[in-house]
């Protein structure tokens, strides 16, 4: 017989996030929240909290947008529990996912390391000019 390849809390938790996603946009358009959507929600193998880690278009405006729905979270748990068939569903709590911040940061990093390494027009001549005349020796 084949094993499960994930847990229950792994299902719930993909559920979650999907209902989740339609929820916070909701509450973000009914509370003139700065905008956000899901990222990713863990939850405790008890089912009873679950962690649901949001990213915002503006990061500077991300406390303001997590403290909102941190105020709301009861509401949006009341609503995700008419759209689950969930005997008990885990109490929410708000976290900014900060990763795709970091990632533009290494991007950017990244993008202006390669630009300090491409070599300049007169600096190609140079270069093969020495390089050749070390070679002749």
């Amino acid at each position: 017989m084949p094993t499960k390849s994930f847990h229950r809390s792994d299902r719930v938790a993909a559920q979650l996030r999907r209902e989740l996603g339609q929820l916070v946009h909701d509450a973000v358009r009914d509370h003139a929240l700065p905008s956000v959507s899901v990222s990713d929600v863990e939850i405790t193998r008890d089912l009873a909290h679950a962690k649901v880690f949001v990213t915002a278009l503006q990061a500077e405006r991300s406390a303001e947008a997590v403290k909102g729905l941190k105020e709301h979270a009861k509401e949006i748990r009341f609503k995700l529990a008419q759209l689950v068939k969930m005997r008990h569903v885990p109490e929410l709590h708000f976290h900014y996912d900060s990763s795709v911040d970091n990632g533009e940061k290494i991007e950017k990093l990244l993008r202006a390391t390669a630009t300090d390494l491409t070599p300049q027009e007169g600096e190609i001549d140079s270069d093969s000019a020495t390089e050749s005349g070390s070679d002749s020796d």
